[in-house]
């Protein structure tokens, strides 16, 4: 029998003894490694580089704190450019790690329902606590079944214009219709201020303007049952032919490539005069009143009005950037991930995001439009409804991941690029069609 020193015994007594009160944490100890339930859970929120840049001061500098000290985990809140989201979550998934929870934009969860964690209880409480989540957010975000995501804000796309210079060629309401808005711009240009709008591969203002032309046209991706690609038809035809001269007469043609920070730089620099986008470039311009003046020496931000995309012969359409946080399957900190996203959407902490906001971004939903926000600045009063009125991308089939993938590939921003820059119309929508078959049949 082996010798056993008593120094070896009492080594071996007092493990076991602090194994049995334990629950074998002694032996954890005696590998030199923290026990699990002692090491603080950090969650890694990855989210776009807000167009309120207050509302992300506020994040890091206030409510990442006080989320951590009222939940007792650490929070790692990483911003980066909104086209950059999508490669980052491919990526993650491929590899199996990365961000806990992660921004999406619109349908995308479709494309990720097998790799995203259930968000409906998160979602209908928050439902039942705030006067119920927008269809708009629920077709967005859940398949019917489950929440994929959990619906954070709408990012409502208005026309942010100049009145100054419409006054000046006599029109002091904005154009109701494509024709009237065609004529209009083709003064503006003559005077050197064109309108601005971009057909390029950029998450926001391309496929938020494309996609409400196309269907104020009486244009459609697919039939109702998500399927038949209904892309080539007359209605379309003529959408396509209208934007061709449109582009031309009224244009800033070198808006064709522009991401979704582009035009804001244009409206703020005077060289266009209206430009489909958000409120960030009137929030900015009141952020910043001295420095961007006209050039009569006034405030640009009283020169700024909103309003919405004009109307086709088909109706008056909007599509409104819906924005919503994915869990990720690969997650190992779901659960504080999960306290985390209720803490965010308690009411009493999302007003104070949602009040840096400025009405940029309009709650999923329906009580924040009783919001006293509202009522201090008429010339946000178009963004109060944006989520009421958004139609998603897929009509007139559902907005599943088929849908989210022609959106994600550019296919109808597309055809009208490819339009504008000397493809004829029906070349262009062919084109469209095959693009489609690939994507739905």
């Amino acid at each position: 029998m082996a010798r056993v020193t008593r120094r070896k015994f009492l080594r071996v007594s007092s493990a076991g003894a602090l194994a049995a009160k334990s629950g074998g944490i002694a032996g954890i100890l005696a590998t030199g490694q923290a026990p699990a339930h002692a090491q603080t859970a950090t969650v890694h929120w990855l989210k776009w580089v807000d167009f309120v840049p207050a509302s992300d001061q506020l994040l890091k500098r206030d409510m990442v704190p006080e989320a951590e000290k009222a939940l007792g985990i650490k929070i790692n809140l990483e911003t980066i450019n909104a086209n950059d989201l999508q490669p980052r979550i491919t990526a993650a998934i491929q590899s199996g790690s990365g961000a806990d929870l992660i921004m999406a934009f619109n349908n995308w969860p479709y494309l990720y329902a097998d790799s995203i964690v259930e968000m409906t209880e998160q979602a209908e409480s928050v439902s039942a606590n705030e006067g119920g989540l927008y269809k708009y957010a629920r077709s967005l975000c859940s398949d019917g079944t489950r929440f994929m995501s959990m619906p954070w804000a709408v990012i409502g796309g208005m026309i942010a214009y100049r009145k100054s210079w419409f006054d000046e060629i006599g029109v002091t309401t904005f154009p109701e219709t494509w024709e009237t808005y065609r004529e209009v711009g083709k003064k503006l240009k003559a005077k050197g201020r064109p309108i601005g709008q971009t057909l390029g591969h950029t998450f926001g203002d391309a496929p938020g303007f494309t996609y409400p032309y196309l269907w104020s046209w009486g244009g459609k991706e697919v039939e109702a049952d998500g399927k038949t690609v209904a892309i080539n038809s007359k209605e379309t035809l003529q959408s396509v032919k209208f934007m061709t001269a449109f582009w031309k007469e009224a244009h800033d043609e070198g808006g064709l490539a522009w991401d979704d920070t582009n035009n804001n730089r244009a409206f703020l620099s005077q060289t266009i005069s209206a430009t489909l986008n958000g409120a960030s470039i009137y929030i900015e311009s009141q952020r910043n009143p001295d420095k961007y003046v006209t050039e009569k020496g006034t405030q640009m931000k009283t020169d700024i009005q909103h309003a919405p995309l004009p109307k086709g012969p088909a109706g008056q359409f909007g599509f409104h950037l819906l924005q919503s946080h994915m869990l990720m399957k690969y997650s190992k900190n779901q659960e504080a991930a999960k306290k985390l996203v209720a803490w965010l959407q308690t009411t009493s902490n999302y007003e104070k995001w949602f009040l840096s906001q400025k009405g940029f971004a309009t709650p999923c939903t329906a009580n924040w439009e009783k919001h006293k926000l509202w009522d201090e600045d008429p010339v946000m009063a178009p963004y109060k409804v944006a989520a009421r009125l958004g139609q998603a991308p897929g009509f007139a089939g559902p907005p599943n991941a088929k849908a989210a993938e022609a959106w994600t590939k550019y296919i109808i921003t597309d055809m009208y690029a490819k339009a504008v820059q000397g493809m004829p119309a029906e070349e262009a929508v062919k084109w469209t069609e095959d693009e489609l078959k690939k994507v739905y049949v």
